[in-house]
């Protein structure tokens, strides 16, 4: 085992590396939120072409520009952690056949891995809102979501962070508007990832769909 770091603990590693990138974009993000929900493409100018005095304009430009460089970041680092699974995979076949079982009914970018690997938190299996209605034509309609879709992940919301409050949805669509959003859902028995792009469109909102907590959360 002196040979070097293993696939596992590389991933691992890797998988901490993306938590720690995932709370800066957050916290950068808050920063948006609390100046006006001003977002990534909100003016930074009046009507008259004045600096706005409502708002920390040197805060926001630092947050933006912050947020730009983490999420390029973040997509070399899902590059890296795609590699690593296809590779921790490819070993679990040749040294546990029976392990591989269990790990080819995984997605491989479900960001989990099985045997013990400690980094399960950061892809909750849990729904926590549904999709009950999308619109023809909509952002949501081109990301590919559909009714009855179940959503295990919106942005940086999961279910270990999600408050029950549809507000927190809100604020990221907001601040991510003409942003990329990575969403994973659930779909029957089958986990996808989709990118969802909140715009303005022809009908209202920046989704042109409704979600809503699932059955079982408005139980308790």
């Amino acid at each position: 085992m002196a040979a070097g770091i293993t696939t596992k603990e590389r991933l691992e590693r890797l998988m901490a590396a993306k938590a720690q990138l995932e709370a800066q974009i957050s916290k950068h993000g808050q920063i948006l939120a609390a100046n006006d929900n001003v977002g990534m493409n909100g003016p930074l100018v009046d009507l008259e072409g004045f600096p706005r005095n409502d708002i920390d304009i040197y805060q926001v430009r630092q947050a933006r520009q912050s947020i730009i460089c983490l999420q390029n970041d973040h997509k070399e680092l899902m590059n890296q952690i795609q590699t690593q699974l296809n590779l921790y995979h490819s070993e679990i076949a040749t040294t546990d056949p029976e392990l591989v079982n269990r790990a080819s009914a995984l997605d491989l970018d479900s960001d989990r891995t099985t045997g013990g690997a400690n980094i399960t938190n950061l892809a909750p299996a849990r729904a926590f809102v549904v999709v009950n209605l999308v619109s023809p034509n909509s952002p949501a309609e081109e990301a590919g979501l559909r009714v009855g879709d179940a959503i295990l992940r919106f942005g940086s919301v999961n279910s270990d962070n999600f408050k029950g409050d549809l507000g927190q949805i809100g604020e990221i669509v907001r601040n991510m508007q003409n942003q990329n959003v990575q969403l994973k859902i659930k779909r029957g028995e089958q986990q996808l990832d989709l990118i969802l792009v909140p715009k303005t469109w022809s009908g209202r909102g920046l989704l042109g769909c409704n979600i809503v907590l699932p059955p079982e959360a408005m139980e308790h």
